[in-house]
């Protein structure tokens, strides 16, 4: 059984950066991935980027793809995600998400946490 929590997110101007962390809890993380998944104000949640958890395999979808990382702590149990250039179509809640497989809406996930919120505006 994990538990994430999620933590790093708050409010920031166009352009700015934030990075956001995922600690994982209650025992070896044994899922195949570690993922992000957001959802904005009135819109369906959707994925950001996925690392594999043992070869670190990175994948971004096309919202972030070019301006954020993500990256993972494997003896610590933390995943990151760093997104640059920021904007207000980035505003939204953040949840960290952890399971073997997941499609682009998060189903499949089986671990999430309880999500960060991100506000981008002047």
């Amino acid at each position: 059984q994990v538990q994430l929590v999620e933590s790093g997110g708050g409010s920031v101007q166009p352009g700015g950066s934030l990075r956001l962390s995922c600690q994982a809890s209650g025992g070896t993380f044994d899922s195949a991935v570690m993922a992000w998944y957001r959802q904005a104000p009135d819109k369906e949640r959707e994925r950001v980027a996925t690392i594999s958890w043992t070869a670190g395999t990175k994948f971004y979808d096309d919202s972030v793809k070019g301006r954020s990382t993500i990256s993972r702590d494997n003896a610590n149990n933390i995943g990151y995600l760093e997104m640059n250039n920021l904007t207000p179509a980035d505003t939204a809640v953040y949840y960290c998400a952890a399971g073997d497989y997941g499609d682009f809406r998060g189903a499949g996930m089986r671990y999430w946490g309880k999500g960060t919120l991100v506000t981008v505006s002047a």
